[in-house]
């Protein structure tokens, strides 16, 4: 108990340390070509840390999400990983399932993905997602007004938990929405900034979506209103690319928890991936490797690895 208040407290201290000294540091966005049938996009980098630095800082600079980088650097330390230790960015993605066109959340990835409407590109934010308990719908809206410098009125969910709340937070620092703000078909769901980028990437909202606040700049900018956007869950992605068949797993909220308050995640395999693999497989499913699957299944760290391989 003792060695956990420890770790919370230095934790607690490293994070406000990172986040003010991340909040001069640009992320770089991620934007890439797009060709007609593509499935994935990008590719696995790394990088090695400076003195001082944090994952925290790492996600910011590279615009990946906490969550997505600290499963995929098992063994670091997110508050004191060393100088000179290489890291892992996981900038390999599986594109979402369905329709390319406007914004697709996935919130098990906690991506969002912009397919403008030329179709020659696609871009990609990680997101803040909501807590366990407290999803944002699923399925299809459209954008339906777009604030720059929105007062904040706190919805009687977060008020029940917060009652000495004022009934609105003008724009500014303490604003939680940050500077800018699409609304979505549904009421109370918002695609918004945020004054705490250290949750990117995290469960931590009511159901709302938080992007760095460069990211939302960029995307207020480039959204239209009207624009569809599609909300999915799915822990896992199958996608043929090329002659390979691809599997790309990510923590569920439980195990996104366990990352977060500094545990061990828990290893068990969505429940579905059987049957997700038997339906891309297809009639090539004897070549699915599943020992490579298991393996992923285990470690979720968001890596598109390949379970049916070119024959030699």
């Amino acid at each position: 108990m003792r060695r956990q208040r420890a770790w919370r407290r230095l934790r607690a201290w490293l994070w406000l340390s990172a986040l003010l000294a991340s909040c001069a540091v640009p992320a770089r966005a991620a934007e890439f070509p797009l060709a007609p049938g593509q499935e994935a996009v990008g590719a696995v980098a790394s990088t090695v840390t400076a003195p001082g630095e944090t994952l925290l800082d790492i996600a910011r600079r590279y615009d990946l999400g906490y969550t997505e980088l600290v499963v995929a650097n098992p063994g670091v330390d997110p508050w004191l990983p060393g100088v000179g230790r290489r890291i892992v960015l996981p900038q390999h993605f599986l594109l979402p399932d369905g329709k390319r066109r406007g914004i697709v959340v996935a919130l098990a990835q906690r991506r969002l993905f912009y397919f403008p409407p030329d179709g020659r590109t696609v871009e990609t934010f990680p997101v803040g997602v909501a807590v366990a308990g407290m999803d944002s719908p699923l399925g299809e809206t459209r954008v339906v007004a777009k604030l720059a410098d929105p007062a904040w009125y706190p919805p009687p969910s977060i008020r029940a938990e917060r009652p000495d709340l004022p009934h609105v937070v003008p724009a500014g620092p303490d604003n939680p929405l940050g500077a800018y703000e699409l609304r979505l078909g549904w009421p109370d769901y918002l695609i918004h900034g945020t004054n705490k980028p250290d949750g990117v990437g995290r469960n931590v909202s009511h159901g709302c979506l938080h992007l760095y606040p460069e990211d939302i700049a960029r995307l207020y900018r480039e959204v239209a209103l009207g624009t569809p956007v599609r909300v999915d869950r799915a822990q896992s992605r199958v996608e043929w690319v090329g002659d390979r068949l691809l599997l790309e797993i990510h923590p569920d909220k439980a195990q996104a928890d366990q990352l977060d308050d500094g545990s061990a995640m828990t290893p068990q395999p969505p429940s579905d991936l059987v049957a997700r693999i038997a339906a891309a497989a297809g009639d090539q499913i004897s070549r699915v490797d599943w020992t490579t699957v298991r393996r992923a299944g285990l470690a979720r760290n968001g890596i598109p690895v390949a379970i049916i391989a070119p024959a030699r």
